[in-house]
Order: structure tokens, then C-alpha cells, then sequence
């Protein structure tokens, strides 16, 4: 076999490949086997009949076909290994030539992954948000937890914000009460903004025994987006109390002892969820840094192949959990569906650009995942699942995607040691270092390595796994 290798821009190749009819031998004699196991020619037993009568019968044309169909993806492989390529998704092959006794020529056409440069990023220089936690940080999650704890009384008078509700439902559209639109018992705090656009004016100013009557587009259910009918009747209201902000409240929301050590605490983790936020960023902005550094072609096809598989992970699995389709989506969000179709196009180049560039540090540095690593990674992502670690690893050993689980570790390491190097600073001209922050350092950096994509289908792939 010989083969030349065309390249037809930086992320594309075309393979011209001629085979000697004797390397076809192989294929031709499997070719015949299995056409005889699959007809029947009278006088001869199955399995036994003569390659010259198959010829005469069949076609000698029919037994090409099934030969060069079985020696293509060996001969291409061998080619591509020659010429030692990285292709990117399934070659386009065109036979050119097929001389029966004589040879087998053909060109296969396919993206490769580009050739990439990196250079010295040891310069990089970021900036962050500094880690403050002012009063007014730490009353407001003592405020929240208070809420968590407050209790609830019957009151006979008019409903307020902040009260909670026991009401019944009914929802009509053209008309008719549906189905599924009849509710009783239902608990609604007055002005969280919940259940249905409009029920909030609606129940406020009602006694308990009151209803009311407004329009709303419904969220979910069987009319999930049509305009119906609603009635709402108020069966109680109830006033929200919430307890004293003292020692005794500090003893039954906590496990500490005075509200001093509770508000400390507080103050503690939402230093620790700052910390974790800026180890974040940093890692962002210095990969945002690196690729500023990088030119990196993208490969077209594998593009539009990445824009198809982020709009779907959208539209089939996020938005359909939340019973909402595209249209509305980009409604709440308020975007056309040119800026969504802009800003998908963008994440996937820099999904893309992302991969190639921390694969090739991967491979210019040496690195090497551990099975400690790799572990670690496997519970973290299952645990964003939401299946146990045995059931995710079962599933992602079964789909055979390890090698991508692997990669998304080796990407990770690969930026964090790009960020080793790097100069982060925060708003206040302070030096970071984020080696004081470990633990939150590798889960943000492997989240920030990871390519979009390619994580939600390994999760897809893990999940389709369990359900069947």
C-alpha cells in the first residue's frame, strides 16, 4: 500500500491511497464466506459452494463490494498511522479506481487537529475579586438561616406580604377545567414570586374564604405556555414568625452555643465560598489569557457538530427538566434568537480552542493521570449527576467513556499549571496565592478545563446507561 497525505488548510487533510490487488486477498476470501453462508444454490451444500460459481451466479461485482467495504476502514487506518495523523470525526472516502486483478485506489478526506504552537505563558497576569466579607454579608446569612426557622400562626385578617397561604386552585383554558389544573391545600408565601405570574396581587387583601379570579400563562402540566383562567381560594393566613436573634436562637439553628460563634462561623464560610469564587475566576481568566495567546484554527465541520450537540443538551435535557422549550427560554432571558445562536457559536469555538490547546500542554508537559485522580474527578462528577459513584463509574466503563473522564483530569492539570505560572492579583493589588486554597483550586480548575460539551455527553451517556 502507498499513501500521500494533501493538506487542504490547517485543519483538513485529503489521504490518496493505492493498494495492490493481492493485499485485497484477505477481504476477497471473507467476502466469499460470508456470501456463501447467505445463499443457496441448488447441487451445492451451504457453505460449500465454489468462489467461480458465486461469480457466475452473483456477480463477481457483488463479491468486490463486500471485499473493499471490509478493507477500507484497515487500509485508511494504516494510512492515517503512516502519516501519523489526529483526525477529528468519520473521513469522507471516494474510490477512484478499482481494477479487478490490478489495484484498489481511493481518498479520504478529514479534519485533523490542528498543529499547535504554545508559547511562553509564564507572563500571564490576571485580576480577581478580593475575598471581603463585610457585616452586612454576615447579617444577611444569619438573616436567611432565621428565616429557615421562623413559624407560622393563623391570623384572621387580610393577607400581606410575607404571609403564608393555604389555598385551592383551579385553572381553566377556553373555558374548560383541565385535568390536571385543580389543586387543594396548597402552601404559598405571599410575594415570593412562586407558582403562577399575577397570583401574588391576586390573594393579597384576601381573608381567609376569599378568592379571586386572574390570568396566567401556565408553567408546566398539559397547557404548559397557554393563557388560562385561574381561581384562587384562600383557605388560611398565616403570619410568618420569626425568632429572636439571640443565644437561644443560635442553640436551635446551630451547634454552637452564642450567636457570636454563629455569626463567626458564617463569616468563616462565606470566606471559604469567596475563596472557592476567586480560585474560580482566576482560573477563567487565565485560561481566557492563554487562548489570547494561541492562534487556533477550528476545524469547521467539527464546529457545527459541537453547536448542534450544545443546542441539544439545552433544549432536550436542561430546559425539558424545567418543562420549558427554546422559545420561552430565550422569552425569560430576554435574547433573540440571533444572540443565542451568536453566543452558542462563541462557548463552542472556545470549547474547542480550549481542548486543543490544554492537549497539547498535556502532551508538552508529560502529564499523567493517576487512578487517585481520576477517582476523585469520578465523584465529583457523579455527584453533579446526582447517581452514586458506582452506578456513574459502572456506566461510564460500560459506554466506554473513561478515556474522555481521563482527558478531562489531564486538561485540568495542564491549566493548573499554566495558573502556577501566572501572576493573580486581586482588586486590591494583592498578591493570590492559590496554593492556599488546594482543594478548591483542583475542583474549579477541572470544571474550567472541562469541555462543555463533552462532560454533558458523558453524563448523558451515564444516565441513558441507568434508565435502561
Amino acid at each position: 500500500m502507498k499513501s500521500a497525505v494533501e493538506t487542504l488548510n490547517p485543519t483538513r487533510v485529503r489521504l490518496t491511497v493505492e493498494v495492490p490487488f493481492e493485499e485485497l486477498k484477505d477481504s476477497l476470501d471473507a467476502a466469499y464466506k460470508k456470501i456463501n453462508q447467505q445463499v443457496t444454490v441448488k447441487g451445492f451444500r451451504k457453505g460449500k459452494i465454489p468462489a467461480r460459481v458465486i461469480d457466475q451466479r452473483f456477480g463477481r461485482g457483488a463479491v468486490l463490494e463486500e471485499a473493499v467495504n471490509d478493507a477500507l476502514p484497515k487500509f485508511y487506518t494504516d494510512a492515517v498511522n503512516e502519516a501519523e495523523l489526529n483526525p477529528l470525526g468519520q473521513p469522507e472516502v471516494d474510490i477512484t479506481e478499482l481494477k479487478d486483478g490490478e489495484t484498489l485506489n481511493f481518498t479520504a478526506e478529514v479534519d485533523i487537529r490542528p498543529s499547535i504552537e504554545i508559547p511562553d505563558y509564564s507572563g500571564i497576569e490576571v485580576e480577581v475579586d478580593a475575598v471581603e466579607v463585610s457585616d452586612e454579608d454576615v447579617e444577611k446569612s444569619v438573616e436567611q438561616l432565621r428565616e429557615r426557622f421562623a413559624s407560622t400562626s393563623p391570623v384572621e385578617r387580610a393577607a400581606e406580604d410575607g404571609d403564608v397561604l393555604t389555598i385551592d386552585l383551579q385553572a381553566k383554558v377556553d373555558g374548560e377545567v383541565l385535568e390536571d389544573g385543580v389543586a387543594d391545600g396548597v402552601s404559598y408565601t405571599v410575594g415570593s414570586g412562586e407558582l403562577l405570574d399575577g397570583i401574588d396581587d391576586a390573594v393579597k387583601g384576601l381573608e381567609a374564604g376569599g378568592e379571586a379570579t386572574f390570568t396566567s400563562e401556565l408553567k408546566g402540566g398539559s397547557a404548559a405556555g397557554k393563557e388560562a383562567e385561574v381561581t384562587v381560594k384562600v383557605t388560611q393566613v398565616a403570619a410568618r414568625e420569626l425568632p429572636e436573634l439571640d443565644d437561644d436562637f443560635a442553640q436551635l439553628a446551630s451547634e454552637f452555643d452564642t450567636l457570636e460563634e454563629l455569626q463567626a462561623d458564617s463569616r468563616k464560610r462565606l470566606a471559604n465560598m469567596k475563596q472557592y469564587d476567586q480560585a474560580t475566576q482566576a482560573q477563567e481568566r487565565v485560561l481566557d489569557k492563554l487562548l489570547e495567546l494561541v492562534e487556533v484554527p477550528v476545524p469547521e465541520k467539527l464546529l457545527e457538530d459541537e453547536i448542534n450537540t450544545r443546542k441539544h443538551n439545552l433544549e432536550h435535557h436542561q430546559l425539558g427538566q424545567m418543562g420549558l422549550d427554546l422559545e420561552k427560554y430565550l422569552e425569560l432571558q430576554g435574547k433573540t434568537a440571533e444572540e443565542f445562536e451568536t453566543e452558542t457559536r462563541e462557548a463552542a469555538v472556545k470549547g474547542i480552542k480550549t481542548q486543543f490547546v490544554l492537549d497539547e500542554l498535556v502532551k508538552q508537559e508529560k502529564l499523567n493521570v493517576s487512578q487517585e485522580e481520576l477517582t476523585e474527578h469520578l465523584m465529583r462528577r457523579a455527584a453533579s449527576s446526582g447517581m452514586s459513584p458506582d452506578q456513574f463509574a459502572q456506566a461510564v466503563v460500560e459506554q466506554g467513556q473513561v478515556p474522555l473522564l481521563v482527558g478531562e483530569v489531564a486538561r485540568g492539570k495542564a491549566l493548573a499549571a499554566v495558573v502556577e505560572k501566572a501572576t493573580v492579583k486581586d482588586t486590591n493589588g494583592e498578591i493570590v496565592d492559590l496554593d492556599d486554597e488546594e482543594d478548591e483550586e483542583t475542583e474549579a480548575t477541572e470544571a474550567a478545563a472541562t469541555e462543555p460539551a463533552d462532560a454533558e455527553k458523558a453524563d448523558d451517556k451515564a444516565e441513558e446507561k441507568t434508565e435502561g
